[in-house]
């Protein structure tokens, strides 16, 4: 399937590494043009020379940094096509071991990065008449996940900021969807086995067998298999599909919707 994407202009947050990463080369596969972002200034400047793409220092927790990106991609290559919000998931934890602080910071990482990366965009998708975005959530969203706590809420939060823009932008031409990815091999995943073989007095490499032994495919997803699906979702392949909520975990979900 052609996806036309080639030569369309893509924004990708948190693009440094993991998931960000893999979307952008996938991308680039396809011969879009993507302007990759992330808090990491040197990561950033080596995924650039890596992909061969315009890259920007940004912090998403700071308006500045996000206009910046978005003002200087602009100026690079005249347009904006597509947006792929995406921040460092906030600090895994229980309810009682967060405060106020945490919980604004976890807030400020989530759910007004979303609000400000897409709020920078939209002025130039609603005067093309046309754009998409994605944004890319957890499988909290559907199924609370007991020691992701600030996850569940924040997460929960921009998957019903995407599904209220998808409704209120199609007049514009714009697609808003989210993508939820299940357990796939990134650090960021790395990281939770790690927390969850401590709590569970195991191994790292036992804590991810039994995980995986929990999923229907038997494996945690690769990042291009995930990168695959933004893809699509971006692309003018899924013209018809806004709003939605499109789940990469390899049958992991029992929920029905």
């Amino acid at each position: 399937m052609d996806l036309q994407l080639k030569d369309t202009v893509i924004l990708v947050a948190g693009a440094s590494k993991g998931l960000g990463f893999a979307i952008a080369q996938q991308l680039k596969n396809e011969g879009a043009k993507v302007a990759i972002a992330s808090s990491n200034k040197e990561r950033i400047e080596a995924a650039a020379k890596q992909l061969d793409a315009f890259s920007v220092h940004c912090d998403v927790r700071k308006a500045a940094d996000i206009q910046h990106w978005v003002d200087a991609s602009l100026a690079h290559f005249g347009r904006i096509d597509g947006l792929v919000v995406n921040a460092g998931g906030p600090p895994p934890g229980q309810f009682d071991q967060f405060d106020d602080e945490q919980w604004q910071a976890a807030f400020e990482l989530t759910v007004l990065s979303a609000v400000r990366m897409i709020r920078a965009v939209l002025p130039t998708m609603r005067a093309q008449q046309s754009g998409s975005i994605l944004t890319l959530t957890s499988s909290s969203v559907k199924e609370p996940i007991d020691f992701l706590l600030l996850s569940n809420v924040m997460r929960s939060g921009v998957t019903s900021l995407a599904k209220s823009l998808s409704r209120s932008e199609a007049k514009n031409g714009i697609r808003v969807n989210n993508l939820v990815p299940g357990l796939i091999a990134t650090d960021r995943m790395k990281h939770l086995d790690k927390v969850q073989a401590e709590a569970n007095q195991r191994s790292v490499e036992e804590q991810h067998a039994a995980t995986a032994a929990n999923i229907p495919l038997g494996r945690y997803g690769e990042p291009e298999e995930f990168a695959k699906a933004a893809a699509f979702l971006l692309s003018d392949a899924a013209s018809y599909i806004t709003g939605a909520t499109l789940v990469a975990d390899g049958g992991s979900m029992k929920t029905v919707w």
